[in-house]
């Protein structure tokens, strides 16, 4: 199996980056895997001295087999940095795992990215694998399922989908002409997308990730999302441009299992669609406001 190469997108955040890399190197594929950092420039003065640490600490990074240091000068902010690493790689190598500086990975991380990429590469439903999962339990027969929303929560795709992605949201005029497309959109009125969707539209956000999810949707694609999630988010702790400090109800721990048995068709998997919604759907409504704030970066849980 030819192994896809992971984008670590970091900023100024060195105890972070130095978590998410040491999850990654628990991984034994890691040895095999070729790691490209986009380290974006500082956004100011005062930015500069935590930048700069950040670099020094990336240029120690071993364990890996190539480390790929892409320096900006100037700052670029964390929607055009993904969307121009991720347009690089995948035209480079076809695929791409991709990775932000506050996320925990499970040592089986990159064994669930790299299988599920080689096996659903031909399959232009299936639009992105994802590694995270809310804290559910889902019943499902296999160690992984199909459901219609993204993550950007350590995740991965090719060419092929990702050559579908529409920055200008040219599909934002279908949602906003039909009400039960938006109904849809927003998962039955579980997660508030189309209100994210509008605030990127007035430049309130600046999210690649709404605008990656819209892009799927209009697509009519899936994701594969873990059944227990292999991604834990460290971010919750005021050092995040998007994250903050919260007691966040769907901060799970890592699981530490294998996910061998995989879905044979990319079919929604709809018993388990309706637990992450009823999930979502629990949420105290001051939560989900404060999250729409937390994720304007993501669709960070897709949510």
């Amino acid at each position: 199996m030819e192994l896809a190469p992971i984008a670590l997108f970091v900023y100024n955040r060195p105890d972070h980056t130095k978590q998410t890399v040491e999850s990654l190197q628990k991984n034994a594929l890691s040895k095999e895997s070729e790691l490209f950092i986009f380290s974006d420039g500082p956004k100011n003065d005062a930015a500069k001295k935590q930048v700069m640490e950040v670099r020094d600490y990336i240029k120690t990074i071993s364990g890996f087999k190539r480390v790929n240091i892409i320096e900006k000068e100037k700052n670029s902010g964390l929607a055009n940095s993904i969307i121009a690493g991720v347009t690089e790689l995948c035209e480079r190598f076809g695929s791409v795992i991709v990775l932000e500086d506050d996320l925990i990975v499970s040592p089986h991380f990159l064994e669930y990215m790299n299988a599920a990429l080689e096996r659903y590469e031909k399959n232009e439903r299936v639009m992105q694998i994802s590694g995270f999962m809310f804290p559910v339990e889902l019943k499902a027969l296999t160690d992984a399922v199909f459901l219609p929303f993204t993550s950007s929560w350590g995740w991965a795709t090719w060419q092929r989908a990702w050559q579908q992605f529409d920055p200008e949201m040219k599909g934002y005029d279908n949602l906003h002409a039909n009400p039960a497309l938006r109904r849809r959109f927003d998962l039955d009125g579980s997660y508030p997308y189309y209100k994210m969707l509008e605030a990127q539209r007035r430049g309130r956000i600046d999210s690649w990730a709404i605008r990656w999810y819209l892009s799927v949707f209009i697509a009519g694609g899936l994701v594969l999302h873990p059944a227990r999630s292999l991604v834990c988010n460290g971010g919750f702790d005021n050092s995040g441009i998007h994250c903050c400090s919260s007691n966040m109800p769907f901060i799970t721990p890592l699981c530490d299992i294998r996910v061998i048995k995989f879905p044979v068709r990319p079919e929604l998997a709809r018993r388990e669609y309706e637990i992450c919604k009823s999930f979502l759907n629990s949420l105290n409504l001051t939560l989900v406001g404060r999250m729409k704030e937390l994720f304007n970066e993501f669709v960070k849980i897709s949510i």
